[in-house]
């Protein structure tokens, strides 16, 4: 059955970036088990939204999460285990187990509901468990047995991938809420009643962000890592495995130069790129974006400005017209542009891959 599972989710993610194999789903779809087809919905969703949110995160970084990696870890051009795949499997994981533990509380899905296990226990001093507790232990189940079912190697990629995973649905544990009544009389709030909530999956984003910013590289055994099944293999991956935090993600090589196009790579450089130097509310990291994406990859800043004219301050006059003058507004845009005369290779030293 893992089979199954594997083309679902490949066809989950392809989806938005392929618009016309959206047929080909529909029909694997109306094949499987109709288990397996009740979820394909939410993964489907969960997926979609765990890379909507890799674009969010990454969308000031030289990787800012391309649609090549909407190649999951079974096609030959993401066998890569980088710092940055290991986010894409994590937000994915935690996409999957999000949205199936949000619609399973919501009563989408069937024969299943909120988490009242604890319902009526102490909880703590002055406050009971009660209320609708997200379910996700119930997310976490199911995600994992569609998403992990990608792996089906025994060699530390797949073991890498599979950590990674764990550590996306760790993410959504960990950013829970607790959400309280207060009962009494006159609203006194003498007894609480509390229930566990997911947070918003903007916050889920960036908790993994600081992760995939804290991320641990393997070092392994060479010869070990290319005895795939071998039973020297697996002993290699308990004992490095052993000493690493299930909740930390973790990769195997260092990343590729992201500010040059690699096509064969599916990386598309940063020439092109729109970067920010001015305007209100900007975090520290979009003010430096032009300085990271442009001059640290030899690049220049271009100004690009682009008149936009549009209908403005139109009266109706009697009867029966409305009469509209034309205004002009300029856009200014900066992006990443070839020096003159040049060719883009000189440049300073890049902090990173970012």
């Amino acid at each position: 059955m893992p089979y199954f599972f594997l083309w679902v989710f490949l066809f989950c993610i392809c989806d938005k970036a392929l618009p016309g194999h959206t047929w080909k789903m529909n029909n694997l779809l109306m094949t499987g088990p109709k288990a397996y087809l009740t979820y394909a919905s939410s993964v489907q969703v969960g997926a979609q939204s765990g890379m909507r949110e890799c674009k969010h995160q990454f969308a000031w970084d030289r990787w800012n999460c391309p649609d090549s990696a909407l190649q999951l870890s079974t096609h030959k051009g993401f066998r890569s285990s980088t710092r940055e795949t290991s986010f894409v499997h994590a937000i994915s994981a935690a996409g999957v187990m999000y949205t199936l533990t949000r619609n399973c509380s919501l009563g989408d899905l069937d024969d299943c509901g909120c988490d009242s296990s604890r319902n009526g226990k102490l909880g703590g001093r002055g406050w009971l468990w009660g209320g609708c507790s997200d379910n996700v232990d119930f997310g976490e189940r199911i995600s994992k047995q569609y998403v992990d079912a990608l792996e089906t190697g025994q060699d530390s990629r797949a073991a890498v991938n599979l950590h990674n995973n764990e550590a996306g649905r760790l993410a959504v544990k960990a950013t829970m809420k607790r959400i309280c009544r207060c009962h009494g009389m006159s609203e006194s709030c003498t007894m609480q009643t509390c229930w566990m909530q997911l947070s918003d999956f903007r916050e889920i984003g960036n908790y993994l962000k600081v992760k995939h910013d804290q991320a641990q590289k393997l070092e392994m055994d060479k010869r070990r890592m290319r005895a795939a099944n071998s039973a020297d293999n697996r002993v290699a991956m308990a004992d490095t495995f052993g000493s690493i935090a299930r909740s930390e993600l973790i990769y195997l090589e260092d990343s590729p130069d992201y500010c040059a196009k690699n096509l064969s790579l599916g990386l598309p450089g940063t020439e092109g790129r729109e970067c920010v130097q001015h305007g209100e509310s900007l975090t520290q990291w979009e003010r430096r974006s032009c300085r990271r994406l442009c001059h640290d990859c030899g690049l220049r800043v271009e100004e690009r400005r682009t008149e936009i004219v549009s209908s403005c301050n139109c009266k109706f006059h009697w009867c029966c017209t409305v009469k509209c003058e034309n205004c002009s507004q300029v856009t200014v845009k900066h992006v990443c542009a070839r020096r003159h005369g040049g060719h883009g290779h000189q440049r300073r030293r890049p902090r990173g891959p970012k």
